[in-house]
């Protein structure tokens, strides 16, 4: 079914691999990657900070604070940078419960207890949880599915699944669990780019103006039964991604005129 959208990701990211990632060398590339994914991950969930607020926090640390931003912003987004350092020198840890709650526990380890009195960073919730519109099923019923996803997931990835395939379909039944009391997109996109970067493949940056989509997407998984509609989302967002950066590649690689 995916055929097509499969050939032209492949097609793309080979030469986006070629002309973009090579060409800035790991370390330029995967703190540009952190800066990009952090900012619209963290601001998907409702946080005001910039790409450019990020950026300098991420280069000058907590003592300095963008102006406007409050300190739980901050925080959050500090928590973020460290989930994300964590699953980057980590990419050969088994896909299972230790490290979903590893990565949980970072993304919310210095803001939880704003949001969740009695609740502990990277342990399952012990309440039925909502957001937004949507009531999720009996917490306990859902948690208990959590191992079953984890194994399924890495017998996909070691069976050779796609790897933009086995992410969407794992982020889309992981946020149909929800089983944290926080932190459950940050974790789940967090988790889906593990899933990719440990396959070789570039982030999939779900930028804010395309949150609408997405959690429509996710809804549609719930309305409908399918994880089509994300799987769908999830290729053209990687792909559009890449058309654009190789597109800003060749537009500031032309000529300017001085006088």
């Amino acid at each position: 079914m995916f055929e097509k959208m499969i050939e032209e990701y492949e097609s793309i990211r080979l030469e986006y691999q070629q002309k973009i990632a090579d060409r800035m060398g790991e370390k330029q590339w995967m703190e540009y990657n952190e800066i990009l994914f952090s900012a619209h991950s963290c601001a998907i969930e409702g946080n005001s900070f910039t790409v450019d607020d990020t950026r300098v926090l991420r280069e000058q640390g907590m003592a300095m604070i963008p102006v406007g931003r409050s300190l739980l912003e901050c925080t959050e987004m500090a928590d973020h940078f460290r989930a994300f350092d964590f699953m980057v020198t980590h990419l050969e840890h088994p896909f299972d419960e230790s490290l979903l709650k590893e990565v949980n526990r970072l993304v919310t380890e210095n803001t939880l207890s704003y949001r969740a009195t009695g609740a502990v960073a990277g342990e399952y919730t012990t309440v039925d949880m909502a957001a937004g519109d949507t009531v999720f099923g009996d917490h306990q019923e859902l948690i208990a599915r959590v191992p079953r996803l984890m194994e399924s997931t890495q017998r996909a990835i070691n069976d050779g699944q796609h790897p933009m395939v086995v992410a969407a379909k794992w982020h889309g039944y992981y946020e149909y669990l929800h089983p944290f009391r926080d932190g459950n997109g940050r974790t789940g996109r967090l988790l889906s780019n593990f899933i990719l970067l440990r396959a070789g493949h570039p982030l999939l940056i779900i930028k804010l103006e395309d949150r609408a989509e997405y959690i429509s997407a996710l809804k549609l998984i719930r309305a409908e039964g399918t994880d089509e509609h994300l799987i769908a989302f999830f290729l053209k967002t990687a792909i559009n991604r890449m058309k654009d950066e190789l597109s800003q590649k060749r537009k500031n690689t032309l000529p300017m005129m001085f006088f």
